[in-house]
């Protein structure tokens, strides 16, 4: 009788677990793409980039190891650190301006005003171009003779100006032109100002406070969670800019606008340096990953997460 039980146990218990084996099997089958495309595109090239960081490699023969020296290099390299200058400069004057416009447009483009939708797309619009092509367009734009912007400063008398080709305007037009770019980000606020409960605003105006008291103590700290969001990202994509620089102006004028990404893409395609670009590419990894680690320790003093 016992035996019998027992059969009829194993009998039940054998295609659970056959079961359980094909859901786990399926599951793998259904992630393979994600696994592989994240092995063969992005784990395998990381792991690769190191090793050659410390090698020597013209892309033509064999790498030859030198240990740390790629890295002793770039510390004392003039022009890598110049790279590091100017999207630092770019970073630290590119981004809170976005943020503000960004921010701006969504509290101008949440009130009820014609076209609404039309101004939204419009906004927006810029994201889906693509940056070879609106890099094309601003280049035209600043052009020092026939440009757009030099007319438009003509009309309130500032004579043209040289813009791409001046050292000093340079970094400033490329931090004009990003702001073109903000349509992501005035999405995201927008979004979140709707989802500000109109109860909270209601109780600030029975207490007295204006528009702008509201703004500050209302507003603000429950919009600061996609403020954050927004400056990470903003942070870690001017660090990134590549294609204006290259397709505008090379760098140039006098390496005024030779970032990092710029000067890794130099070292390794022009220069055949593919071990020093290596060891760039790291030490801007390094750094985003810190500016990114240090931003997330200080939003515990002012980003508020409402229960």
């Amino acid at each position: 009788m016992a035996s019998d039980v027992g059969k009829k146990i194993a009998k039940f218990s054998r295609p659970a677990g056959s079961l359980k084996y094909q859901e786990w099997i399926a599951g793998y089958l259904f992630a393979a793409p994600f696994i592989i495309g994240f092995i063969a595109f992005l784990a395998y090239p990381m792991l690769y980039s190191i090793w050659l960081s410390f090698h020597r490699w013209d892309l033509l023969s064999k790498p030859v190891f030198i240990g740390f020296q790629n890295f002793v290099k770039l510390l004392q390299d003039p022009r890598a650190n110049l790279a590091l200058y100017n999207s630092l400069f770019y970073t630290v004057f590119a981004v809170p301006l976005q943020l503000m416009l960004s921010f701006t447009l969504a509290m101008a483009l949440r009130t009820r005003i014609k076209f609404r939708d039309l101004y939204r797309a419009g906004f927006y619009m810029p994201i889906i171009v693509p940056l070879v092509a609106s890099a094309v367009v601003w280049q035209r734009v600043f052009h020092p003779e026939f440009g757009i912007m030099n007319e438009a400063l003509g009309w309130i008398g500032i004579p043209a100006q040289k813009w791409l080709f001046d050292p000093a305007l340079a970094k400033p037009a490329f931090i004009f032109m990003s702001l073109w770019m903000i349509g992501r980000q005035m999405v995201i606020f927008i979004a979140g100002l709707g989802n500000i409960p109109p109860s909270l605003l209601e109780a600030a105006s029975i207490d007295g406070a204006g528009p702008l008291q509201q703004l500050r103590h209302v507003v603000i700290p429950l919009m600061t969670p996609l403020i954050f969001y927004n400056m990470v990202m903003a942070i870690i994509n001017s660090f990134q800019t590549f294609v204006p620089s290259l397709i505008m102006t090379q760098g140039g004028p006098e390496n005024a606008t030779l970032f990092v990404v710029l000067n890794i893409y130099r070292q390794g395609f022009d220069y055949f340096n593919m071990g020093y670009a290596s060891a760039l590419a790291w030490e801007l990894f390094i750094i985003i990953v810190g500016f990114t680690v240090a931003q997330f320790y200080i939003s515990n003093r002012w980003v508020y997460y409402g229960d």
